[in-house]
């Protein structure tokens, strides 16, 4: 059970009260969403056949998909929040503890969610490559 003056309690419930912090995840969650990791990866064509190469990476970008992106935003920003809200904590007070908790949730949950999306780039390319096509970048 959490308790007052809980440092993870006061990491969660800053992510509640604090609606610009809830924002901020909302934001991180929905730019994940904006680009597809297969639209960023750069494959030499000549000589491929753009059928063949449509469908293997569409079934590339399939097993890219199986990474839980938003589960790793989330799971960051929690654990981002409670390691700055302990840091807040023992640094000053309450309040402190509050508003280092709400910025830890941020950048765990932005580092959690770039962490994704290049593994899902990195899943593409490896993918492509194992099937014979030249990956550039």
């Amino acid at each position: 059970m959490l308790e007052k003056g809980d440092p993870v309690a006061m990491s969660l419930t800053c992510i509640l009260r604090r609606p610009s912090a809830l924002c901020c995840m909302v934001a991180v969650l929905a730019s994940g969403c904006a680009g597809r990791a297969e639209d960023r990866i750069i494959v030499d064509t000549k000589g491929v056949d753009p059928g063949r190469y449509a469908e293997d990476l569409g079934e590339c970008a399939e097993y890219a998909g199986l990474v839980d992106v938003e589960g790793r935003v989330l799971a960051s920003a929690a654990g981002s929040a409670v390691l700055y809200g302990v840091l807040g904590a023992i640094l000053d007070d309450g309040d402190t503890a509050e508003r280092t908790a709400g910025a830890g949730a941020v950048f765990g949950g932005v580092r959690g969610g770039f962490d994704a999306t290049r593994e899902q780039e990195r899943i593409i390319r490896n993918c492509l490559s194992g099937r014979g096509y030249r990956v550039l970048n």
